[in-house]
């Protein structure tokens, strides 16, 4: 979707919640029907435009004239938009004025400020809106509202920090609270309440939510609460006894090496000291320095810290915004972009990182380190040829500056990024390079991950026995650390490896064990335990499993909710195996975007599915016969939050 060079329109499109267009502060045209309003929704949140046709099939299948009823649904549009909007051509294209405000768009891509004003927030993309005999259609919009909820969920989380860090810890608290209510598992969330409590010295409220938490973990998730809620409860207020930079220094040097060292517990309580005698200094680079190496020790360190590092980056943002530092600036944002890229938040991890390699007089190391993880969340999200751009570059820029060891993670995404398009050759290259830097340089924390996916390009080659090789010494190695990542990665494989030996049952246990130990912190790696998902809805469809079908609707609920494209088509794909209907042409119509030869291989293939008929009445001025929206449901929640 562009934005046209036109006069102010004051137009806003809300999209979530109940769908209404808003003009100049006033109620703006009402759309007649529902699919005009699922028309604009999906000409403004596709990856690409479609085609008249393809728009027509995939909305208007059911009229006597789809694509008269199409020209229709977009005339309405054009109504509803305003001569400042440009809608036409085909494929269709859609340009908003300049000013225009999409709710999505702020919610995604916008900063948490705005995005918590906006009426719709926490509510369902287009709610209440369903329309029949368009299953395609219906699976897309059920992967868009997965993946704006995400968005939302994430939003708050975030806008939460940001009034944290600046103090506003009422303010701060509604939205922890809120953020609690959108996902009262995510412990990330309960540790953020449970931390702005400490800091009012609420100290009651933090041991009743504690032990509110302890219950539903130990019921629900089968576990006590993790590290972030456990530090959590170890904050406190700030005392204000001054103190000398040599000895904020000498403390804070001291915790980052143990940490570096293995000895995370005594790394951090260390660097937590010297950020508390920065903060008693007053001194503001300072102060940002050592939350950095808080944050970074939190945050690379094995037992799932992620959450109290981003709300020490979050305090370590408000004072750099202060200071001309716009170095300091970017190595925060590098942090930040690489939770959310971990946390599978793509869009806020692309606006953060882009954020931070468009700083001026950027060091070259800090740029390493943004390319890096920026080409890792393309890959995630399967825009594959912006990956390899991106972590070339990356790796240029790590072998510049003398960090081999950045330059092995880069080589070791991109091995990874070939494997998955089927470029074996490739993959291999890679993958042994980094293993090659990684033992070179002694870096036997990280050795288990492209290990464990040079084992996974092994056996897609047929080298079964050089794949278990591979994949029991990652899967030694990373038990041996205690790192979920690498072991679920290495359990993933040596699960295969069971299948290839003719034993799917042993390798559906195998894959169940790998989804656990994956998962067993507050902080996975999202992207992984899709990937893992995908093979278990693979082998347990092998295997007549009964879960699977629960197993395709978690996979297709993950990958949709973070906008792992690929992951999300191969989730419809199994659906398809299963004769969900309309699962094999959201499979087709998300695919066409993605740049992966095996996957459309795949999509090609035919698939089983039941599919409904019936003809729509073409009647009056909706030729296509939808029922109108005056009885959708009104929305609750509606104030800003």
């Amino acid at each position: 979707m562009a934005r046209a060079q036109q006069p102010s329109s004051g137009l806003v499109v809300h999209l979530l919640g109940r769908p209404q267009l808003e003009v100049d502060g006033d109620a703006g045209y009402r759309f007649r029907s529902r699919k005009s309003w699922a028309l604009l929704a999906f000409l403004l949140l596709a990856e690409r435009p479609a085609t008249r046709s393809r728009l027509a099939e995939l909305l208007f299948a059911e009229a006597d004239d789809p694509l008269r009823a199409l020209r229709w649904s977009l005339a309405e549009i054009r109504r509803g938009l305003g001569p400042a909007a440009v809608l036409d051509g085909d494929p269709v294209q859609l340009v908003l004025p300049p000013d225009a405000i999409v709710d999505v768009d702020v919610v995604v891509r916008g900063h948490w400020t705005r995005a918590v004003q906006l009426p719709g927030l926490g509510l369902e993309l287009l709610d209440g809106l369903a329309i029949a005999h368009a299953e395609p259609f219906e699976a897309w919009l059920l992967s868009e509202r997965r993946r704006l909820s995400a968005a939302a969920e994430g939003i708050v989380h975030e806008a939460a920090l940001g009034l944290l860090a600046r103090g506003e810890l009422d303010r701060a608290r509604e939205l922890a609270v809120q953020a609690t209510v959108m996902s009262p598992l995510d412990e990330n969330h309960q540790a953020l309440l449970i931390r702005i409590y400490r800091l009012s010295g609420d100290d009651e409220a933090a041991r009743r939510q504690y032990g509110a938490w302890e219950t539903t973990a130990r019921r629900e998730l089968e576990a006590a609460p993790g590290a972030a809620v456990l530090l959590a409860m170890r904050e406190r207020p700030r005392s204000d006894r001054p103190v000398d930079l040599a000895s904020i220094r000498a403390v804070a040097e001291a915790g980052s090496a143990a940490a570096s060292a293995g000895a995370l517990v005594a790394g951090v309580a260390s660097l937590e000291s010297a950020v508390q005698l920065a903060d008693q200094a007053g001194v503001g680079t300072v102060r940002v320095e050592t939350r950095l190496a808080l944050a970074e020790a939190l945050i690379h360190g094995v037992g799932g810290l992620d959450e109290a590092g981003l709300a020490t980056l979050a305090e370590g943002e408000r004072i750099a915004s202060t200071l001309a530092e716009p170095g300091l600036l970017a190595r925060i944002r590098a942090e930040q972009g690489y939770v959310d890229f971990l946390r599978g938040r793509y869009d806020r991890a692309e606006r953060l990182l882009e954020q931070a390699l468009a700083a001026p007089d950027l060091p070259l190391s800090t740029q390493a380190k943004a390319l890096t993880y920026l080409g890792s969340v393309a890959s995630d999200r399967a825009d594959y040829a912006a990956a390899v751009i991106l972590l070339e570059e990356a790796i240029d820029t790590s072998r510049s500056v003398a960090e081999p060891r950045r330059e092995a993670y880069g080589l070791s995404m991109l091995g990874r990024l070939a494997l998955l398009r089927g470029d074996l050759d490739t993959a291999q290259e890679h993958l042994s390079r980094s293993v090659e830097i990684v033992e070179r340089e002694h870096w036997l924390s990280f050795l288990p991950w492209p290990q464990a996916l040079l084992g996974h390009v092994l056996l897609a080659r047929g080298d079964v026995a050089g794949a278990a090789t591979a994949l029991e010494q990652s899967f030694a190695r990373a038990c041996q650390i205690g790192d979920p990542c690498w072991e679920g990665i290495s359990a993933r494989g040596l699960a295969l490896v069971a299948a290839a030996h003719g034993d799917p049952e042993r390798a559906v246990a195998d894959l169940v064990d790998a989804r656990v130990r994956a998962d067993r912190l507050a902080d996975p790696y999202v992207w992984l335990g899709v990937y893992i998902l995908d093979a278990l809805c693979e082998l347990g469809a092998r295997a007549q499993d009964p879960r699977t079908a629960r197993w395709v609707e978690e996979m297709h609920e993950h990958a949709s909710r973070a906008g792992m494209r690929e992951l999300t088509v191969r989730a419809l794909l199994h659906g398809a195996r299963l004769g969900r209907a309309g699962d094999a042409e959201a499979a087709a119509l998300l695919a066409g975007v993605l740049d992966n030869p095996d996957l459309a291989d795949q999509v090609r293939e035919p698939h089983t599915e039941e599919v409904r008929g019936g003809q729509a009445a073409d009647q009056g001025g909706d030729p296509d016969g939808d029922d109108q929206l005056a009885d959708l449901p009104a929305s609750g929640g509606g104030e800003c939050w």
